[in-house]
């Protein structure tokens, strides 16, 4: 075995958890979460999954269902997931520097380094459960392993068997008992394992964890490549798989949403498109990036096929990359109007950030105005610092409208409990 250690935590039905920290009253309720536009389950309590409703299931097919067993429905709050999740991650920063954000809700944590100051790594384990709990109100499991891909392997016994207590350490099992788990989980739910991998190994024999832990890496290389012989290793104890302390800067950002009614008006469009470019600006600058060229595209809904469809997009190259809102969006507007057609009605629109370049490392331009450029900078990092403080929409272009009539739906959403003043929960 390495001598590496990892642990994972992961955050319980993390979108329904979210909601259930400000509202009580439905802790042990049955209910999703919906995504954009109030459309499928996302999301779904533990009462919900033991009905069988599926990941995905749209709320209408549900609706039945629902009325039977009471079931809850919520629309996403994807303000109060993200801001728990950064405070999750603070949490874990009390135990360790070595960690790696990995999605919203997991994170792996370097601990060999640290376990001197706890009895055994279950302790270590229980301990960050019981703080994520205490300070955030999220109930989490704690996979512990050599290996990143094993502590997933972990974090997954700790979810489905009580006997655990939602903490399982790997590290200190016996083989036996390993090989025993192993045995029982098939190989499509190791870690890094799609479904089509999964099928041709099913195929070849090898079905469940034990199996692929049998074969030769090398074997698996010829069939599969480099990074299931990784795997391969990963599962025999072998570490692979380093953290990813800093997250590599995207290559691409891409903004976008369907809308809550289909537009018809360039109106509409232009303040959609505006909106999205706005968002993807602010994620450009907080990976201190800067784009030389941007799609816009817009389309029609395919699933209404008694309808004419439309769909469009078009690349506009910057003469100078910038990360400045203002200019992104004038570039945006000159795409649409060139991409546009009346007589249609529209389901969604959006823009993709191309060409993205570390923003220290840009080719200055001849002739440009340094000046304007630094006054461009600061207006940019003081709309960021006050919408970071006060809310996302706080300071914006007019270009993106007020009513926004067009915005996705989100008829049951709850509050921005932990970003916007006005909406802090009382406690009476």
């Amino acid at each position: 075995m390495s001598s590496a250690l990892f642990a994972l935590v992961d955050v319980n039905n993390f979108y329904v958890s979210c909601e259930r920290v400000f509202a009580p009253k439905l802790e042990n309720v049955p209910m999703v979460v919906l995504s954009n536009n109030d459309g499928c389950a996302v999301a779904r309590s533990a009462e919900v999954k033991a009905l069988g409703v599926k990941m995905g299931t749209p709320w209408f097919q549900m609706k039945d269902l629902a009325r039977k067993h009471g079931i809850e429905a919520y629309s996403s709050n994807y303000t109060l997931y993200g801001d728990m999740s950064n405070r999750v991650v603070e949490v874990l920063r009390q135990f360790t520097p070595n960690l790696e954000v990995y999605s919203i809700d997991e994170s792996f944590l370097r601990i060999d380094s640290v376990l001197k100051h706890y009895e055994t790594p279950t302790h270590l384990g229980s301990t960050v459960k019981e703080r994520v709990k205490d300070w955030t109100g999220l109930p989490v499991c704690v996979g512990i392993a050599p290996t990143k891909t094993l502590a997933k392997l972990a974090n997954h016994l700790a979810k489905k068997n009580q006997q655990f207590l939602g903490v399982c350490d790997i590290s200190t099992m016996p083989k036996k008992e390993i090989h025993q788990w192993m045995s029982e989980i098939s190989v499509g739910e190791v870690w890094g394992i799609g479904r089509q991998i999964a099928k041709r190994l099913e195929a070849m024999g090898i079905k469940s964890i034990f199996d692929l832990m049998q074969i030769s890496p090398q074997t698996i290389r010829l069939q599969f490549g480099v990074v299931m012989e990784r795997i391969c290793y990963e599962l025999r104890g072998v570490s692979c798989l380093k953290l990813e302390e800093v997250a590599p800067p995207k290559q691409q950002i891409i903004a976008s949403r369907s809308f809550g009614k289909l537009v018809t008006t360039f109106n509409e469009l232009s303040e959609s498109v505006a909106t999205h470019t706005a968002r993807a600006a602010e994620k450009l600058r907080e990976q201190h990036s800067v784009t030389g060229a941007m799609t816009v595209f817009i389309q029609t809904n395919p699933f209404m096929r008694y309808e004419n469809q439309y769909a469009q997009s078009i690349v506009v190259p910057l003469a100078d990359p910038t990360d400045n809102s203002l200019e992104l969006t004038e570039a945006a507007m000159k795409g649409l109007r060139k991409i546009f057609k009346a007589g249609f009605r529209y389901k969604k629109a959006g823009v993709i950030l191309n060409l993205l370049t570390d923003k220290p490392v840009v080719q200055q331009s001849l002739f440009e105005d340094m000046e304007a450029k630094g006054k461009s900078a600061e207006l940019m990092k003081t709309i960021d610092a006050i919408n970071t403080r006060y809310g996302s929409t706080l300071v914006k272009s007019a270009a993106t409208g007020t009513k926004q009539n067009w915005a996705m739906r989100s008829g049951n959403k709850s509050p921005n409990y932990t970003t916007q003043w006005n909406q802090l929960p009382i406690a009476y």
